[in-house]
């Protein structure tokens, strides 16, 4: 489930004959349309800035999370005041690749005012460090945010479009980040246990304090419980990706019961796995 299978299944609204008929023209088409989706459908811009952030958010990744990083990289973790290392990281080296002399012209045609770039990197950044779901502090100004945008018994303001709208963007790269939970059991599967080889990997080569194998199991029910399925629901309670967000949310609580029937045993051999690969004995 890429970014890009995100944004095409942003729907139009189910119009009734009545509504149908009070939208005379083409641009109050549009404008509805624009409306119901947040304005993220009429937002070229946009949708690139999504894109470019899945391309690049992992980029120079260093296969630890940012707990690690900070240990291993106490100069980056400086520069970037401990804060979403990884993922400034990841958009500093991106945006002076962009800004270099090689991409001048590319700039130029995407970005025709220094407006329009400087609203680029504004999205980019926003997008990018929504993938730091680690971050105590970003993800309460994200529920803080979700509850201003989507509560029905508060006033929304004049920025209710624009709140929503990030609400609905962070919403996005962070499903296609965790992605392989929501598709099919063999997905979710064959990404789970690369992931498990990448943390084994660092618990091998003395980066990582404790085996993961020893809390694998529970740690993907409760990533189930706590963050994947309440997810899943936010797609769909956000109310633009009609039906596609009934089959995120089925295949998250259907892998999640099957984890929960076969996850012990399934942690058993792809430990083994990852032993094989690394010679690793287990004398």
């Amino acid at each position: 489930m890429s970014v890009s299978k995100l944004l095409k299944r942003i729907v139009a609204p189910e119009l009734s004959n009545k509504e149908m008929k009070a939208l005379k023209t083409v641009d109050d088409v549009a404008a509805h349309l624009h409306d119901y989706t947040h304005g993220i459908n009429s937002d070229p811009l946009l949708a690139l800035a999504i894109t470019i952030s899945a391309l690049i958010h992992d980029v120079d990744h260093r296969g630890v999370a940012n707990s690690r990083l900070i240990v291993e990289e106490p100069a980056m973790a400086a520069k970037y005041r401990n804060e979403s290392v990884a993922e400034q990281n990841s958009l500093d080296i991106a945006w002076d690749i962009l800004m270099s002399n090689d991409f001048s012209e590319l700039r130029r045609c995407l970005f025709p005012t220094d407006a329009e770039l400087m609203r680029f990197r504004q999205l980019l950044v926003n997008v990018v460090l929504a993938t730091d779901i680690m971050d105590k502090k970003l993800n309460g100004l994200r529920k803080q945010r979700w509850e201003r945008a989507f509560s029905e018994d508060k006033d929304h303001g004049l920025n209710e479009t624009d709140l929503r709208a990030t609400i609905v963007i962070e919403h996005i790269i962070q499903a296609s980040d965790v992605s392989h939970t929501m598709q099919h059991w063999h997905i979710y599967r064959k990404w789970n246990e690369r992931l498990f080889r990448e943390v084994y990997k660092g618990y091998v080569d003395g980066r990582l304090d404790h085996d993961p194998s020893s809390n694998w199991y529970k740690g993907e029910l409760g990533f189930f419980d706590f963050y994947i399925i309440p997810l899943a629901k936010k797609l769909k309670d956000c109310g633009v990706f009609g039906v596609s967000s009934d089959e995120y949310l089925g295949y998250a609580q259907a892998n999640r019961h099957e984890w929960e029937e076969r996850g012990e045993e399934l942690v058993s051999q792809m430990l083994a796995n990852a032993k094989n690969e690394f010679g690793v004995s287990d004398d």
